[in-house]
């Protein structure tokens, strides 16, 4: 997965207050300056979607396709996915430049009911559910090289996943400038492993290592269900694609730079992702593959003993990495929520001394490691990415929308009409096939809870009842002695 920008959160922080338009003819004013070139930003997003992904994906993708051809062919078609995806969000971004990701869009589209079940459901499920994956990720291959031949016990998975969470809420919460420098560090440690996989690829390919690509087709399952999660697991190690146009106001000359990022930086991570599938399959066949505890641990023990070790160490690293970053831009939605009304004011107030969003981070992390309790990494990428392409797809949706109610607004990008079109498209299939063809419980669960945000929005944003207020004032006020915040706005210079 990819962990989101740094960028982010710098890029979000110089949005729009309310009252001020969703667009205006005069240049933003912004602290930030325009330090990003195309070769920065096509490195940022490479750095921004590599993450933990690419580690834990590959096994499922497999299972759900059953073929080395099939396999790679979604690792490529989800690149194609995210790159389409990633140029309407770029039109969205340049035309609406309020920060808060799809939150603003959805409440220019389609009003505040669906802002609101966005940021409810961010909050509740997406976030923390991306969070948790990424940690037991970071678990599994940490425990992997002291249970050499066998699975380690759930049980240590979970401590170890509990623990990194505690450790990286920790950090994020005491110091913005330690949590910058960590994910510098790890970052480039994430980019030596990938490297380090791909080359070795290559070089076994050019030994004529190439078996497993004989008849690349046979035994493939091919069924709208099968698809439809092999889709949701290779597009997690994409997920960071929507993001990309928080940098729109670092960028020089964004409007020919942005959607030049784009085309060439996510292509960038396909044809990376391809060459590190392809390379797994150069030591591993498709059963050895799916029976590895963590595959690229498997390949390091094939290809680079008695130096074995690195591999799961610079992974860990790298998983961590992503979770850091996850957890670092993690305050930003909540404080737009929490300004707009629609969540506790508490989530949105920032640490006196500290300066960081210390309330929400520590929200997010206790959130994740109740997920991580019941939950194994496939049943929560699968929820995550339910939850998450409903709204894509409805951002997207309200893209084409826009287009007919919305005409006056200026958009420095516009891509082709057909592109939303066909996100939208995609994006129903994905959340439609797995609950028509193989119904889970998860689903059922995720629904019954983005419309549990109907009862909360009714209640306590709509009609504003005073009960509510009257309980969590005295909550608030001590919370804000405990943990020594203040709002945003009461923050000194």
């Amino acid at each position: 997965m990819g962990e989101e920008s740094l960028r982010k959160r710098k890029g979000e922080d110089s949005g729009e207050e309310d009252g001020q338009s969703i667009q205006s003819d005069e240049p933003r004013k912004t602290n930030l300056q325009k330090q990003v070139g195309l070769i920065s930003g096509i490195c940022m997003i490479v750095g921004t979607i590599i993450g933990s992904g690419i580690f834990v994906s590959p096994k499922s993708v497999l299972a759900n396709t059953g073929a080395v051809g099939t396999c790679l062919t979604i690792w490529a078609a989800c690149g194609v996915l995210a790159t389409l995806g990633a140029l309407c969000f770029a039109e969205l971004g340049t035309m609406i430049t309020k920060s808060g990701g799809e939150y603003p869009y959805l409440m220019e589209a389609f009003g505040p009911i669906p802002a609101f079940l966005f940021s409810w459901t961010s909050l509740l499920v997406t976030k923390p559910s991306s969070f948790a994956i990424i940690c037991l990720s970071f678990a599994e291959y940490a425990s992997a090289p002291f249970y050499p031949g066998c699975d380690p016990p759930q049980v240590v998975i979970k401590c170890l996943a509990a623990a990194a969470i505690v450790i990286i809420t920790t950090v994020n919460s005491l110091s913005v400038k330690l949590a910058s420098y960590l994910q510098n560090l790890l970052t480039a440690t994430k980019m030596i492993i990938v490297i380090i996989i791909i080359v070795s690829g290559i070089v076994l390919l050019a030994q004529g290592k190439t078996e497993n690509f004989e008849d690349p087709f046979k035994g493939s399952k091919i069924s709208i269900s099968s698809i439809g999660l092999a889709f949701y697991n290779g597009l997690w190690a994409y997920d960071g694609w929507n993001q990309l146009n928080y940098i729109t106001e670092e960028l020089k000359k964004p409007y020919r730079n942005l959607p030049l990022s784009i085309i060439i930086g996510i292509p960038l991570v396909t044809v990376c992702y391809v060459l590190i599938n392809i390379s797994y399959f150069t030591v591993m066949t498709s059963t050895e593959l799916l029976q590895s505890q963590a595959v690229a641990v498997t390949f390091g023990d094939r290809i680079l003993y008695p130096a074995s070790w690195i591999v799961p160490l610079f992974v860990a690293f790298s998983t961590i990495g992503s979770a850091n970053g996850t957890c670092f831009t993690a305050g930003r939605l909540v404080y737009v929520a929490g300004r707009e009304g629609h969540m506790l004011k508490v989530l949105s107030y920032i640490s006196v001394k500290r300066l960081t969003p210390a309330p929400a981070i520590i929200f997010y992390g206790t959130v994740a490691i109740i997920y991580i309790i019941p939950g194994d990494i496939n049943t929560l990428i699968n929820y995550f990415s339910f939850a998450v392409w409903i709204f894509y797809g409805s951002t997207i949706l309200g893209l084409i929308v826009m287009r007919f109610t919305k005409k006056e607004l200026k958009r420095p990008i516009r891509i082709p009409i057909v592109i939303p079109v066909l996100v939208t498209i995609v994006s129903i299939l994905l959340v439609l096939a797995p609950i028509i063809s193989a119904p889970e419980l998860a689903y059922l669960y995720c629904v019954l809870f983005i419309l549990s945000g109907l009862i909360v929005y009714v209640l306590f944003v709509h009609f504003k009842f005073s009960w509510p207020q009257k309980i969590s004032k005295p909550i608030t006020m001590h919370l804000q002695m405990l943990l020594e915040v203040v709002p945003a706005e009461d923050v000194p210079e």
